[in-house]
């Protein structure tokens, strides 16, 4: 009989996604910001880090309420997704 596994770092607090978070925080270099704020919200910290843009490129911005930090980044762009879109549309053009 096979015995489980042992959990994943951070599996505890990230349940089936523990794998795909580790994966991300390797590729970035730095560990996941909670996902949730004081009061249970979706925090603006984690969007950030989940689009892979640099700690407080929207959250340090001075005025800007919680409310217009999630506008901003459900608004922004994913700097990896549009790199490889580039990449393949330049591929298909024949650019490269």
């Amino acid at each position: 009989m096979c015995s489980p596994r042992p959990p994943l770092p951070g599996e505890a607090v990230w349940g089936p996604y523990a794998p795909v978070i580790a994966r991300w925080e390797r590729v970035l270099g730095r560990a996941a910001p909670p996902a949730t704020d004081t009061r249970g919200r979706l925090s603006t910290r984690f969007v950030e880090w989940m689009m892979g843009l640099r700690p407080g490129w929207i959250t340090a911005v001075p005025g800007l309420s919680r409310s217009a930090q999630l506008k901003a980044l459900g608004n922004g762009v994913v700097p990896a997704q549009a790199a490889t879109a580039l990449r393949l549309l330049l591929t298909r053009t024949g650019r490269t």
